[in-house]
């Protein structure tokens, strides 16, 4: 995670009101995102630790405290990248309580998030170092709190609710996220698609996600 809590926040302040060496909130943000545009522009394999002193406005002394290698930044930066990804999407199926506008905003957003030139990018890094740095990878998609999780947790309330019925919820979160992206994002990811969707064309995808999933996983109403 990019952050860490207010509770080891505290804890990481010296007696004289400073951070200890490597604690700083503000410093490490600093470097990832210095990192994220090196990685970004140059590729996992040609940038150095160099090239991140340079761009994140940091001493090499510095780097270092923060991050052993470069191996430890770039995955510090890819989950970071994973960790606002979901928590962008789990805000957006908390601020719509009627199921069908919180599935639509959510695909909304997660259209628009996966096809972004920057996620497109990152992604593409990540596979390229996945022979070499499988567990990250593995880290990425089958976090507890990936999106997956989220959007399963949204689903099983509404279970609860006797809005939905589903017998398998894992199937039905990929089923709905598969819809939502409508192949978009492996056109981008390939570079068959030049660039994200229209706002009319994500909206005509998505409206037909909702529309399919509710299709088929909508409790059916009394005679």
């Amino acid at each position: 995670m990019s952050g860490i809590s207010k509770k080891s926040e505290a804890d990481a302040v010296t007696a004289s009101g400073r951070f200890a060496a490597g604690e700083d909130p503000a410093k490490r943000r600093q470097i990832l995102d210095g990192a994220k545009r090196v990685f970004m522009r140059m590729g996992f394999d040609a940038a150095s630790m160099n090239d991140v002193t340079r761009e994140a406005g940091v001493s090499k002394g510095t780097l270092y405290v923060y991050f052993g290698n470069k191996e430890d930044l770039f995955t510090a930066m890819i989950e970071a990248e994973r960790a606002a990804f979901v928590a962008a999407l789990k805000t957006a199926l908390a601020e719509e309580v009627d199921l069908e506008s919180s599935l639509y905003y959510f695909g909304m957003k997660f259209i628009f998030h996966i096809t972004n030139e920057d996620v497109i990018k990152v992604m593409r890094t990540l596979i390229g170092v996945r022979p070499r740095m499988p567990a990250l990878c593995q880290r990425f998609f089958n976090s507890p709190e990936n999106l997956r999780a989220v959007l399963r947790s949204h689903l099983t309330k509404h279970v609860e609710m006797g809005q939905l019925v589903i017998e398998d919820m894992d199937l039905a979160a990929v089923q709905f996220l598969e819809l939502a992206s409508g192949s978009l994002f492996k056109f981008r990811l390939f570079g068959t698609l030049a660039s994200p969707p229209s706002q009319e064309e994500a909206d005509r995808i998505v409206r037909g996600a909702v529309r399919v999933f509710m299709a088929a996983y909508a409790k059916p109403k009394a005679v």
